[in-house]
């Protein structure tokens, strides 16, 4: 169904059109809720950088008016193609369905664009990438039992989400996985532990690397350092206790989320692929406001001091941001974890900093800040 934007052309508030559109662009924000029951706010003074609630951005379109250059409402729930196509509860569903469609025979003849040619790419999309792809979309074509439309993926993603959200012990989801596979009929492909629900989400790409660490945050027992004992810069020794006779227990654990295969995958697809590339073909006309780093001075010294990469619209340009929180919940517990957060500027401001587009590649552990030993 086409979405009637005609309305955002009105200048006067109070016309009827104008009313009737805003009201149904507030439905919109509505059924786009986040976590804190917020929505961007489209209008011209906050060009989709700031959330608020459903209200208070009806207020701010009658007052500044609506952006001009937000003809897409992909922040607002629309997408490229007909709902009846693309799911959109389920953004990994729809993500995997563009994926298919770019597998089609006549795909590169019908659309030629980065995206299909980055499907045919051997120096981009590599044989370890192709097949995490065909084992996510196998994942979701996999039901969970017969007759049953939850795929397994879908399945496994809400209980995993669920252990974290309610804090079950491990042994607590094992047993709740022995109950599930007894309750369901024979065939259903739920995992019997935790230990195969991680080995098969790691299998499709959503595991992690664990890398041993120094102590005192001096290196990374990883490359040419993989298999010393002690740190090379200060001596520490690498375990809790070097005279175990079992197995060796690290003192610290870095945990490493693979960047590269998601960068990857954002070339994938069609229409991520464009987004990819915003940031040299559907930026804003440049009128001295800044809305997004491509406006920034900083970004414009960048182009200069380096040509070669500016020219290339395909080349990725992440933000980095670091901080500290407590996994337990407990203030009087001193133990802090350090994410490391990247952000893609390559995307517009609308979905640059949404919470789906922010990657986690980093978990350092606590329990003091890594400071400026983070380099490593």
């Amino acid at each position: 169904m086409t979405i009637d934007k005609s309305w955002i052309k009105i200048r006067h508030p109070f016309d009827p059109d104008f009313t009737s559109g805003l009201d149904a662009f507030i439905e919109r924000c509505e059924n786009n809720l986040n976590s804190l029951g917020k929505c961007s706010c489209p209008c011209k003074h906050c060009g989709n950088t700031v959330f608020l609630k459903p209200k208070h951005i009806k207020e701010h379109i009658i007052l500044n008016g609506f952006e001009p250059s937000y003809t897409m409402w992909r922040y607002h729930g629309e997408l490229p193609q007909p709902p009846e196509i693309h799911n959109t509860t389920n953004p990994l569903r729809n993500f995997l369905h563009d994926i298919e469609l770019e597998r089609e025979p006549n795909y590169a003849e019908r659309e030629p664009n980065y995206a299909a040619k980055d499907l045919n790419d051997d120096e981009t999309m590599d044989d370890t990438t192709a097949t995490l792809l065909e084992d996510l979309i196998d994942s979701t074509q996999t039901e969970l039992y017969a007759g049953n439309r939850l795929s397994s993926l879908e399945f496994l993603a809400n209980l995993t989400h669920l252990k974290v959200l309610n804090r079950w012990t491990n042994t607590s989801f094992d047993q709740l996985l022995e109950l599930l596979v007894q309750s369901h009929p024979p065939d259903n492909t739920i995992p019997k532990s935790f230990y195969e629900t991680k080995k098969w989400m790691r299998k499709i790409g959503l595991g992690y690397e664990a890398i041993h660490a120094c102590k005192n945050d001096c290196c990374l027992f990883y490359k040419e350092y993989k298999d010393l004992e002690n740190c090379p810069i200060c001596n520490a020794s690498r375990w809790k206790d070097e005279r175990t006779s079992g197995k060796k227990v690290p003192n610290k654990v870095l945990r490493y989320f693979l960047v590269t295969p998601r960068l990857k995958h954002l070339y994938s697809s069609r229409y991520t692929a464009k987004d990819m590339i915003w940031h040299a073909t559907g930026r804003c006309t440049e009128d001295g406001m800044m809305r997004h780093p491509v406006d920034g001075r900083s970004w414009r010294e960048i182009d200069k001091r380096y040509l070669d990469f500016a020219r290339e619209p395909r080349n990725v340009r992440l933000g980095l941001a670091a901080d500290g929180f407590n996994p337990f919940g407990n203030m009087n517990n001193a133990y802090s974890m350090w994410p490391v957060i990247l952000t893609t500027y390559n995307t517009p401001l609308w979905i640059c900093m949404k919470e789906s587009s922010l990657m986690l590649t980093l978990l350092i552990p606590g329990p003091k800040s890594p400071g400026k030993d983070i380099d490593v």
